[in-house]
């Protein structure tokens, strides 16, 4: 008997510092020494980014609800009030760009319109879009254009919900503080510059998230609309994936959340037990009445 002790406390030692190991993998970023957060150098490194242009970065507003009392012209030239624009129910993909831009702008909206083809989510339906442009001197004609366009790009009717917007340089400028985004006119050269960024706003208008680049991943898209839908849109499976992805604030993407994934066993498991017991009482029931 006394030979048995020390394979007992091996095992013992070591299924504690495998218990140890599962609940710290568990643990989400920000729990972890460091906090989860990655040196920004190391993040701007690994995206390709050239490097920063004075005056010109997003400042993360999350949560902040936008100037819904700012006017600008749509694409028809009538004058409209921002909050007027939002549904109420679903959420909204907002980017700021400018229509003589020579390619930024172009990537980013061309690039927009390649996921929301693939977001198995419904322009109107599940989300809507609004593009507003930061150069005062634009004109509702050239919304025009470019909604159409778009539109047509997407295989989408006129009246779907995307609108295209021009403004004075103080409604523009009270819309991009909002958001923090922060461009400059650069006169050498008679053009903006700007980050490449879409805003994700939830239906009440306030900042939910942002996806950067001119190049995204659907799955964070498609993510980031569910989120600030509070989950009021999408199918019951998109729903259920979301409970399993987190945001992480270093990377500025969704990443696999081990909760979320022990949550959704856990009521995989119960949902299995409660069908079992339901079947076995049942049965008795069966047997109790023939006999």
């Amino acid at each position: 008997m006394p030979s048995l002790l020390p394979n007992t406390s091996a095992r013992s030692a070591g299924l504690l510092a495998a218990l140890v190991l599962v609940f710290a993998s568990a643990l989400p970023a920000s729990a972890l020494p460091g906090g989860g957060r990655t040196p920004r150098a190391i993040v701007e490194a690994d995206s390709d980014l050239p490097p920063p242009i004075s005056g010109v970065d997003v400042q993360e507003h999350l949560g902040d609800p936008l100037p819904l009392e700012t006017r600008f012209l749509d694409s028809s030239g009538e004058e409209v009030r921002l909050g007027t624009l939002l549904s109420k129910t679903r959420p909204t993909l907002l980017t700021l760009v400018y229509y003589e831009c020579p390619m930024l702008c172009s990537l980013v909206l061309n690039e927009q319109v390649r996921v929301m083809r693939d977001l198995g989510l419904e322009l109107g339906r599940d989300y809507e879009a609004l593009t507003v442009s930061i150069d005062p001197k634009d004109t509702p004609g050239q919304s025009s254009e470019r909604r159409r366009k778009y539109l047509q790009s997407m295989g989408k009717p006129e009246t779907a919900p995307w609108h295209f917007l021009t403004g004075t340089d103080e409604n523009i400028r009270k819309l991009a503080d909002a958001v923090g985004f922060q461009y400059t006119y650069e006169p050498s050269t008679k053009q903006y510059a700007h980050p490449a960024v879409v805003t994700v706003l939830t239906p009440e208008g306030s900042i939910s998230r942002y996806l950067y680049g001119t190049s995204f991943d659907r799955q964070n898209a498609k993510l980031a609309l569910l989120e600030a839908a509070g989950g009021r849109v999408g199918t019951s499976v998109d729903r259920i994936v979301m409970s399993c992805f987190k945001y992480d604030t270093a990377t500025r993407r969704y990443g696999f959340y081990i909760f979320g994934f022990i949550r959704l066993g856990s009521l995989a498991v119960f949902g299995a037990l409660a069908t079992m017991l339901i079947y076995f009482w049942r049965r008795e029931l069966k047997k109790g009445a023939t006999t």
